[in-house]
């Protein structure tokens, strides 16, 4: 009887602590499903539009919405629709934001009034300045162009955009010397817009800039440790994008800019000349590097006044992690090849080799 009830004891102390187990495991778990259900950034309400594919799986559609940052796991999304029976989702394009809960993702994706198909979309390319930004916008939205580059020069409408934007948008841009404000903050992308969209340039601005600050936001603490203010590094990468074509050129024309700034040395990149000039054209000539303008950076040391145009997420990647190399110079050749060089004499060698110059 003895032995019996020492093995009783035993069975109810390890029941009993399977059971406190279970009951921890269980408040665990109810702990991390709660938390995933809530929002990403609840003070976070910028919105952005989501395209949901005819034929998305709610597996597909949780895995590009934890991408995109509006929630926390796509995992518990997918059992949620599941055992919930809210996954009837409709092909279109939604507008939603780091601040709604997964109920609320998943209540905006079922309302049959909100994944409007877009009627209009204006698709905005790398390396596009305000100027050409305008025409984009007049071709593709009917939006007035005069009526947009004025209210890139409008003051009042950019300190109220400072206001409401104070990560990216600083004091800087107010400069006299600015050609435009908010060159290079409209970030390179295509914008959706449904047919019960009131486009207006302010709507237009507002989502662009969403967007900038959607992509910027994880590079700032790169910018503090290579000692840049947002505008220098935003005008640091437009100079990149423009110079280069592809990822690695990017990083490898950074890393020689830092060097140039490092020797004290002018960066002399071309795009800055035409910017001044206010022209596009193929060939810069020896007569237009004499413009006078704050943004020509083969008169002026340093970064120029602001950036000359926008900018991919890559050309920013390389201003915080730039290719080391010893190299100060580089050109675009004839054949349309980047050369890079280490002294001015084996620069020029490439001018004369790569290059046809006409005075």
């Amino acid at each position: 009887m003895e032995e019996a009830s020492v093995v009783r004891k035993i069975v109810l102390m390890i029941i009993s602590v399977i059971i406190v187990l279970l009951l921890i495991g269980a408040l665990g778990t109810f702990i991390y499903v709660n938390a995933s259900m809530k929002a990403v950034d609840s003070d976070n309400d910028t919105t952005q539009v989501v395209e949901v594919p005819m034929g998305a799986t709610a597996s597909s559609i949780g895995q590009s919405l934890e991408e995109q940052g509006l929630i926390k796991n796509a995992f518990i999304f997918r059992l949620y629709v599941k055992f919930s029976g809210e996954a009837n989702f409709r092909a279109g394009n939604y507008e939603l934001s780091p601040s709604m809960s997964m109920q609320q993702v998943v209540d905006e994706l079922n309302d049959p009034e909100a994944g409007n198909t877009p009627s209009e979309s204006a698709a905005v390319p790398e390396g596009s300045d305000i100027e050409e930004i305008g025409v984009i916008l007049s071709g593709s939205l009917g939006i007035d162009q005069q009526a947009f580059l004025d209210k890139m020069k409008d003051e009042d409408y950019i300190k109220q955009l400072i206001d409401e934007y104070p990560d990216i948008l600083t004091e800087d841009i107010l400069n006299k010397d600015i050609r435009y404000p908010l060159e290079g903050y409209l970030f390179a992308a295509t914008y959706n817009f449904t047919s019960s969209d009131d486009i207006t340039v302010d709507k237009v601005v507002h989502m662009m800039l969403d967007k900038s600050q959607q992509i910027i936001s994880p590079y700032l603490d790169g910018f503090k440790q290579k000692e840049l203010s947002v505008h220098e590094a935003l005008t640091f990468a437009s100079l990149v994008e423009n110079e280069a074509r592809n990822e690695d050129e990017r990083k490898k024309i950074a890393g020689i800019f830092y060097n140039r700034l490092a020797d004290d040395m002018r960066l002399q990149t071309d795009p800055t000349v035409l910017y001044a000039l206010g022209e596009h054209k193929p060939r810069v000539y020896y007569k237009d590097l004499e413009v006078d303008s704050p943004y020509n950076t083969y008169r002026n040391k340093g970064l120029p006044v602001g950036p000359i145009s926008n900018f991919s997420e890559n050309a920013l990647e390389a201003v915080v992690q730039p290719e080391e190399s010893d190299y100060l110079y580089f050109l675009a050749g004839d054949d349309g090849e980047i050369y890079y060089a280490r002294t001015f004499d084996e620069h020029e060698e490439l001018i004369e080799k790569h290059m046809h110059l006409d005075e």
